[in-house]
């Protein structure tokens, strides 16, 4: 059994009802709206964000859910989504997951539209049920999420960022959507407990910096055909393993890997000539002991809970996320 799978286990039929719930929750009278939802919902992904919703809510309230539960996992996809739709459009990306994105299929104007039907559709699920403290966590996710994005395009160019820069980037624009779900999550069943709830978005916090860590270690990472990847420095971003090397090579070798970067990313030979200077440098190896050190702040914070399937799906998550291969 594949291990996402045996993560998805111990909340099957609830990740089933959420999938018609979702489906509900995007629904139109424009035909046009539905045709597009339609193929948004069939091409889903590993459905990360819900499973955290659920395993959270599941593990801290010794089992049980309610329909805040449901509704925060769908207010979350919503707008995940919708960033996602706005995403390609900024991006000019033609594929999402190996399909068509919705830009390449009904062009910018229609997908900025849908991105912002499901938005609106997201903050009126909250709101028409009263959920004003889901809506809260979730509108604060999104704000961390633009900022970091705009933070990356400001400092990224000057290809001389500091570690604390890159990891207040990669929080807000990736780690602040998991740390959401799981604060979601507690907040879904134990509305009070405001100790729990920022205990939990630690948590996903903690999990959403290694997954992007993670990430970055793609980019030197050997794939099928053997060769490395080198996609980020072809796009001038700047990553751990990068950042850790520019910090400890002489000045003339961080003015060539700079230069390699800023006016040879497009060359094959050079690129690799990068990766392996990262590589020697002990960039890779640096970056993956941060990564774990993240990993197991998270699992610290599960300690305290009883044991059971939901919390051992949840460690299992976080194992995957820093032993996953794409």
């Amino acid at each position: 059994m594949k291990i996402t799978e045996q993560i998805k286990l111990p909340i099957a039929p609830e990740m089933e009802l959420f999938e018609e719930k979702f489906r509900d929750a995007m629904s139109s009278k424009v035909a046009l709206l539905n045709r597009i939802t339609h193929y948004i919902v069939n091409r889903k992904g590993k459905q990360m964000r819900p499973m955290f919703v659920f395993l959270t809510a599941k593990m801290v309230s010794g089992g049980s859910i309610n329909e805040r539960t449901y509704r925060g996992a769908s207010v979350i996809e919503l707008i995940h989504t919708a960033t996602l739709v706005h995403d390609d459009v900024v991006d000019d990306s033609n594929k999402r997951r190996g399909f068509f994105s919705i830009n390449a299929l009904w062009k910018n104007k229609i997908a900025v539209l849908v991105g912002d039907y499901l938005l609106s559709k997201g903050l009126l699920l909250s709101i028409d049920n009263n959920d004003f403290d889901l809506l809260k966590i979730i509108s604060v996710a999104v704000r961390e999420m633009s900022e970091g994005e705009l933070l990356q395009i400001e400092k990224a160019r000057r290809l001389d960022i500091t570690e604390d820069v890159y990891y207040e980037i990669i929080r807000q624009k990736t780690a602040t959507l998991i740390a959401a779900c799981c604060s979601l999550g507690a907040c879904s069943v134990a509305p009070n407990d405001a100790v729990l709830v920022e205990k939990m978005r630690k948590f996903g916090e903690l999990i959403g910096m290694a997954f992007q860590i993670k990430d970055d270690l793609f980019d030197y990472t050997d794939d099928a055909i053997g060769k490395p990847t080198g996609i980020d420095i072809k796009e001038q971003k700047m990553t751990l393993p990068l950042i850790y090397t520019l910090n400890h090579c002489t000045a003339k070798e961080k003015s060539w890997v700079i230069n390699s970067i800023k006016n040879h990313n497009k060359d094959k030979k050079r690129v690799k000539e990068v990766i392996a200077f990262v590589k020697q440098q002990n960039g890779l190896a640096y970056a993956e002991q941060k990564m774990v050190q993240f990993q197991q702040e998270a699992l610290l914070l599960l300690q305290d809970f009883p044991s059971s399937p939901y919390k051992e799906a949840l460690t299992l998550m976080v194992n995957y996320v820093i032993e996953r291969k794409k």
